[in-house]
């Protein structure tokens, strides 16, 4: 922590200061550890030391549950914005990269693309619906 040299009685010390636990000193003079025992009272510190305990998850919660697949593919919408315009309908086949829909998302036209083949299975929405991040809207079997 400190270092200081002080001359008592014409003797010269070196004395580090390496740790203060409460009102016990950990000092080393001349290269010799000591302990030392503080008269004064020690401020205590205003900032509260948080101890946390580990929390373990009870029984049967904190797992990921997976949900059985039912071969069918949602198509999410990535963003909030609005339908601007539908280019497939139910019963399309449509492969991986294909635009299925545009949207309309702060004031800019994105496109929706089909991310695996398939065919359209069920349509959620129509033009001029406003959806809001991750609404399904086209599932694909």
């Amino acid at each position: 922590m400190k270092k200081f040299d002080f001359s008592i009685n014409g003797n010269k010390y070196h004395v580090h200061i390496k740790d203060i636990d409460d009102n016990i000193a950990s000092v080393e003079v001349n290269g010799t550890p000591y302990s030392v025992e503080l008269e004064q009272e020690v401020k205590k510190v205003k900032t509260p030391r948080l101890v946390r305990q580990e929390v373990k998850p009870k029984p049967g919660e904190g797992h990921i549950v997976k949900k059985p697949s039912t071969g069918d593919h949602q198509v999410l919408a990535p963003l909030p914005g609005s339908i601007f315009k539908m280019l497939t309908k139910v019963g399309d086949e449509v492969k991986k990269g294909d635009t299925l829909l545009i949207m309309e998302a702060m004031k800019m036209e994105n496109n929706v693309m089909a991310d695996k083949d398939g065919t359209v299975k069920e349509v959620k929405v129509k033009e001029g619906d406003s959806v809001l991040q991750s609404d399904v809207l086209i599932v694909l079997e």
